[in-house]
């Protein structure tokens, strides 16, 4: 169940990032309560996971899921820039994070 906590708090994280550009953009308070919510559930939840797992790799995949989710959202809802070394970064940055879960 701790996996599903930091998997869910990653996404959160992700969404959380998403949501600072939609306030940037909209400036009115729907989107800083979503902002808040989101970034306020994926501490919640970060912090069930961390009940059982160590905090290095915790950290690490929560970190990469929202990283690498919030560039990818990025380049499909905002249309930032898709090229072989984002994409080749992002990839990267999940690989590390597996890795930790791998090796312990």
């Amino acid at each position: 169940m701790n996996w599903v906590y930091l998997i869910m708090a990653g996404v959160f994280e992700m969404f959380g990032v998403v949501l600072i550009n939609t306030f940037n953009q909209a400036r009115n308070w729907k989107p800083l309560v979503l902002l808040i919510a989101s970034f306020g559930l994926s501490f919640l939840l970060l912090s069930l996971a961390m009940k059982t797992l160590p905090m290095g790799t915790a950290y690490a995949v929560w970190t990469g899921i929202g990283a690498s989710g919030g560039a990818i959202l990025g380049m499909l809802i905002y249309k930032e820039p898709r090229s072989f070394l984002r994409l080749l970064c992002i990839g990267v940055v999940l690989g590390a994070a597996i890795g930790l879960k791998l090796v312990g």
